[in-house]
């Protein structure tokens, strides 16, 4: 049959297709792009055997989805990534798009927060508020959700540092509600390991910052079974400049260095896998981006199985929580940028992902208005209710284009990850600084194909219109709600009981120079309103601080 078909392909290229001239194109996989033919047939899918590679919805290797029915039984969750400067503020912002229909509330903080300083630090004073929530003690947590009951809703925290201190909050918040544990649902994002490469925002060095990560996973197994303890996330490599392939390599490289880190400790990988997530991307190139949570699903099942000998199937499910790509957004003729993230939530919807955010068109160059913001989410639902791509599981599946280009992102990724392997360890290649170099060398050949028109920007380089920028709107923190928020962090600090925060501290100093799971002291520590920065400086004392290397 192969043969067969093939020799009728070579008869149409020479009859028919030699007649009708046509560009070359190329798929933006990596560093080095892959040809891609004009068309795909049954012999492009050949060797491809159906019922171990492709299978069916819900079963390993879960080319098709993690579940049997997908958005036929449930749709994805709807999340829209919201923090403004003061928790005030941000409880506003939760409860309006709450009220229009978000299935799940997703924590921007502020970048003061996100490398562990408190509000009232006069340093860092110009940086409060300025690019999400400000969190310094539990009393701000409190605010953030109030009137927001927490068996109800799922949150997600973008934070990496300070994840643990997060979640040790969020639960106090919890206990306050008077909600237990088991009952808490949401994320904290928790990677480490790519703040070092890819967005900066570390504090220790890697292997205490390991240490913190575990001791999450491993509370939160036990403690609130229901909480994702890490997202582990492949997106912000793509977002800083990594090619396809580097992001899921990367992301891959990074679940097994922790997935290692949980199993040095004795716990069964089928303890804890089925509670670990991930995060990608979403860009333009919407048949790539489709392929990639397909191959990204298969390969991953494949690893848990084999490499970590997994029984349960729930350990080899990737689950992934996806969203479109701020990177290629434009602040050139903004409004284009509403139809390039249509494209990225079709593209992650068609991919099978379980939770999406589509950002606001204006999240180029500032905080997203309400307006801008519900249009995020209103893109989502009109894809959801009134377009039929959830009618069936896994549409493109089977589609000679799609199925060829899902084993070439496969063997791709698979390759690329056996060369990193051989240099090292992740953790080690990033503490020498090869991950780095080997982003930044992507980023730079991208960036040269931006500018030379190579790669097509409309509105950017080409097919640009007079009126091709508006005048640049730069969100501005109330400055008066900022010194609220500084006061509040003082008033706290002086009228909290300071001998039981000092004890405290102590007591989490003590076991960080142990071995015992420090979430339990961070918990007892946030309690009694201890603060991020004191709870920080505590660890820092112990574990001391990361030096990015020279490159």
């Amino acid at each position: 049959m192969k043969e067969k078909i093939t020799k009728k392909k070579d008869r149409w290229r020479e009859k028919c297709l030699s007649q009708a001239p046509y560009r070359s194109a190329k798929a933006e996989l990596s560093g080095v792009d892959v040809d891609v033919d004009i068309l795909y047939t049954p012999d492009s899918i050949a060797s491809i055997d159906y019922p171990q590679d492709i299978g069916f919805p819900g079963e390993p290797p879960f080319t098709r989805g993690i579940y049997p029915s997908m958005y036929r039984g449930r749709l994805w969750t709807m999340r829209q990534y919201s923090g403004f400067a003061t928790a005030e503020e941000s409880n506003k912002r939760f409860k309006f798009l709450m009220d229009q229909g978000n299935m799940g509330l997703s924590v921007a903080f502020d970048l003061p927060t996100q490398m562990g300083f408190d509000s009232d630090n006069p340093e860092i004073e110009e940086e409060v508020g300025r690019v999400g929530v400000a969190i310094s003690t539990l009393k701000d947590m409190e605010i953030l959700f109030e009137g927001i009951p927490l068996h109800k809703v799922t949150t997600s925290f973008t934070i990496n540092g300070i994840a643990s201190i997060i979640l040790a909050m969020y639960l106090a918040v919890a206990e306050k509600q008077g909600v237990p544990f088991t009952e808490v649902g949401g994320t904290i994002q928790n990677d480490i390991l790519k703040e070092y490469v890819a967005r900066g925002t570390y504090i220790f060095p890697p292997r205490p910052s390991l240490r913190l990560i575990v001791d999450t996973i491993e509370y939160c197994m036990k403690e609130a079974p229901r909480f994702y303890p890490i997202s582990i996330s492949g997106g912000h490599f793509r977002s800083g400049g990594a090619s396809l392939i580097q992001e899921v390599a990367f992301m891959m490289l990074n679940g097994i260095t922790y997935i290692e880190a949980v199993l040095a400790r004795g716990i069964d990988i089928d303890e804890f896998a089925p509670r670990l997530s991930y995060l990608f991307v979403t860009q333009l190139n919407l048949f790539e981006e489709i392929a990639k949570f397909r191959a990204s699903r298969r390969l991953w099942a494949h690893i848990i199985k084999e490499r970590f000998k997994a029984k349960d199937p729930r350990s080899m499910m990737f689950r992934v929580y996806a969203a479109g790509c701020g990177d290629v957004l434009t602040h050139a003729e903004p409004e284009n940028n509403i139809v390039r993230l249509t494209m990225m939530t079709l593209a992650g919807i068609l991919g099978g992902v379980q939770s999406f955010f589509t950002p606001a068109y204006d999240e180029a160059y500032e905080i997203p208005t309400e307006k801008s913001a519900l249009l995020g989410l209103r893109t989502q639902q009109i894809l959801a209710y009134e377009t039929g791509i959830t009618n069936t599981v896994d549409p493109l599946g089977g589609s000679y284009y799609i199925e060829w280009l899902t084993s070439k992102i496969e063997n791709e990724v698979r390759k690329y990850m056996e060369e990193l392997e051989k240099k090292g360890r992740m953790v080690e290649l990033i503490e020498r600084g090869f991950i780095q170099n080997e982003m930044a060398r992507i980023a730079y050949e991208k960036t040269k194909k931006k500018l030379s028109g190579e790669k097509v920007v409309v509105g950017l380089n080409k097919f640009q219109s007079a009126q091709a920028r508006e005048k640049l709107q730069i969100y501005q923190p109330d400055r008066e709600a900022i010194s609220k928020q500084i006061a509040r962090v003082k008033r706290v600090k002086a009228e909290r009981d300071n001998e039981k925060v000092h004890y405290c501290l102590k007591r989490l100093e003590g076991a960080a120079k142990g071995t015992e799971n420090l979430m339990p002291y961070l918990l007892e520590t946030v309690k009694a309103y201890g603060s991020v920065e004191e709870i920080v400086n505590t660890l820092r004392g112990v574990f001391g601080e990361f030096r990015e290397p020279v490159m």
